[in-house]
């Protein structure tokens, strides 16, 4: 009984032993199998299965260089024509104001031998004979610059002082004697010094100004308006009625000096 009972007990133990060993032998199977499938050789269900995912395909099909040679290439554009149009576009802008300002100057040129001839042909004409030409052919630039530095040196020391250029400047856009509104300061105000209004150094009507700048472009401009191209007896009775004479001689004594 005991033979018996020992011979059960072996005979279990053995066929756990083999339970397991199947178990084991499963296991592996299905591990490889699945290896397999993974690998691509054929679907469980009979279709062929996909031996990697789509965008390993993708890639899988550009090769290493082209991709380098498409990653190292700039992007770029040829925008020659384009900068080349602008160029162009700006020169004959740059030549256009050129030519613009040329005739403008032109035109001041001409309007102010004009008024200078029709000077010279009035009462003007004892007054003219005592001071030089004023050359306007020269050119604004040149202009400006040579009576700039005439007025300045009139004026220093005065409260007008370093004025030069605004006199100048104005008298170029105005077609007048660049001598006139400065001689007419000194003979109004002394220069600027004994104003009856602010910054107006010509007894000129009943007005102030804020600025020197300001008042001289007013009065070179009033001048050329109201009276003309430069000093004469009529433009001094209709300026100075009271005293046109002394006012005459004295303004026309200061052109002389600058």
């Amino acid at each position: 009984m005991v033979t018996r009972r020992n011979n059960m007990k072996e005979t279990g133990l053995v066929a756990k032993i083999a339970a397991i060993g199947c178990a084991s032998v499963v296991a592996v199977g299905c591990f490889g199998y699945g290896l397999a499938a993974a690998g691509g050789s054929s679907s469980p269900f009979g279709g062929t299965a996909s031996s990697a995912p789509a965008a390993e395909v993708l890639v899988s099909n550009v090769s290493d260089t082209s991709v380098g040679s498409v990653l190292s290439q700039p992007a770029s554009r040829d925008i020659t024509q384009g900068v080349q149009a602008v160029e162009a576009e700006k020169e004959a802008e740059r030549i256009a104001a050129e030519q613009a300002a040329l005739a403008e100057e032109q035109a001041r040129i001409q309007a102010a031998e004009q008024a200078l001839a029709k000077a010279r042909t009035t009462d003007a004409s004892s007054a003219m004979s005592q001071l030089a030409e004023v050359d306007w052919s020269c050119g604004k630039d040149a202009f400006i610059s040579e009576w700039a530095n005439r007025i300045n040196n009139y004026l220093a020391g005065s409260p007008l002082a370093g004025q030069g250029e605004t006199f100048a400047t104005a008298a170029w856009e105005n077609g007048v004697d660049p001598r006139w509104s400065p001689a007419i300061s000194n003979t109004e105000s002394t220069k600027g010094a004994n104003c009856f209004l602010p910054h107006n150094a010509w007894g000129w009507g009943s007005t102030g100004w804020s600025s020197w700048e300001e008042a001289i472009n007013a009065h070179v401009a009033g001048l050329a308006k109201g009276y003309g191209y430069t000093i004469s007896y009529s433009n001094a009775q209709k300026y100075c009625p009271p005293n046109y004479d002394n006012w005459f001689r004295d303004t026309l004594r200061e052109m002389s000096k600058i």
